[in-house]
């Protein structure tokens, strides 16, 4: 399930769903609970129910999957069978999503039993609790990841993720198809489908025009197919953003590269580079270069900023020969 709120993409996840999502790479077996399948997770955090099992549930973060690892699980077998049964009454009558077991643990059946009666799934894995908890973390991270598409395209040059973007016709795609002619590759052409993950976004092509890309006048054309495996890649982090515009309608051209421009997506800060459009200038290359000069900012070289320095300090020296 998805929902689209302001813009951003934001998904639902079932149970049932995780189980069977081939991309969650853990098998996750259901010992009691199965008409609970249908229950939502709705939030990227877990949770170790130590404290509540013990009687303490301020601030119980009984919304999150729960996890039981062998303290938890040896806990609640330790217990007498009265005591149990009351401290899991609680604990079920909270919105629990699911629990699930970790290191292959048994269960006391009168806990089956309530999760039975309570409608609340109760999973099992062989891995251990600490490998586990990553690799759901990881998982639900990127299920859960604010997402928007953005009209443009997205190809990897010189290992830097450029997303290209501008209004119609000013030739995107047929920049990004001369880049590919230069042995960089294409993640997508058109509609970028966007994630954020931390505080990195990273881009894909929509299933449906995976490897494909519109030329006006030639139509729709197979880049795969026509320039090989190595001319596509299936995401790439986004490090840098290329807004071309028809010249003339470029309200400042920067000329020396000194002032930093950004854009903001899904609360991220991208540095922007503006490329003025028109006949005779190659943009492909423009862009190129733009790339490497990224890849020049983040090791802590800035051409710019160094020239200007260096002419700051031959006029100073000029002036004390004066």
């Amino acid at each position: 399930m998805c929902g689209l709120i302001n813009g951003v993409i934001m998904s639902s996840l079932t149970i049932e769903n995780m189980i069977k999502d081939e991309t969650l790479g853990i098998r996750l077996d259901v010992i009691a609970g199965h008409e609970g399948l249908q229950k939502e997770i709705v939030t990227t955090d877990i949770n170790r129910p130590g404290l509540a099992l013990a009687g303490y549930f301020t601030f119980f973060g009984a919304r999150r999957i729960q996890v039981l690892g062998k303290g938890e699980t040896s806990y609640i077998d330790g217990l007498d069978p009265w005591a149990r049964r009351e401290i899991l009454k609680k604990i079920f009558e909270f919105d629990i999503p699911c629990f699930i077991i970790t290191w292959g643990m048994q269960l006391p059946t009168d806990l089956l039993d309530m999760a039975n009666e309570y409608h609340v799934p109760i999973l099992r894995t062989q891995l251990s609790t600490g490998i586990f908890t990553t690799l759901l973390s990881l998982y639900l991270e990127r299920i859960f990841a604010p997402e928007e598409s953005i009209a443009g395209g997205l190809v990897d040059i010189y290992g830097v993720g450029v997303l290209i973007m501008g209004e119609t016709g000013v030739g995107k795609s047929e920049c990004a198809l001369d880049l590919i002619e230069r042995g960089h590759r294409l993640i997508a052409d058109d509609v970028v489908k966007v994630k954020r993950l931390g505080n990195s976004l990273i881009g894909s092509a929509p299933e449906m025009i995976k490897y494909h890309m519109e030329v006006r006048g030639l139509g729709v054309i197979n880049i795969r197919e026509m320039f090989g495996i190595a001319a596509v890649c299936h995401h790439k982090e986004i490090e840098l953003i290329i807004r071309l515009e028809t010249w003339g309608k470029t309200k400042k051209i920067e000329r020396l590269g000194i002032e930093s421009l950004t854009e903001e997506r899904l609360d991220v800060t991208l540095p922007m580079v503006i490329i003025p459009v028109k006949p005779g200038r190659n943009i492909s290359v423009i862009v190129e270069v733009a790339a490497m000069n990224q890849r020049l900012k983040k090791l802590g070289h800035h051409s710019a900023l160094e020239l200007d320095q260096r002419v700051a300090e031959e006029i100073r020296r000029q002036a004390m020969e004066i």
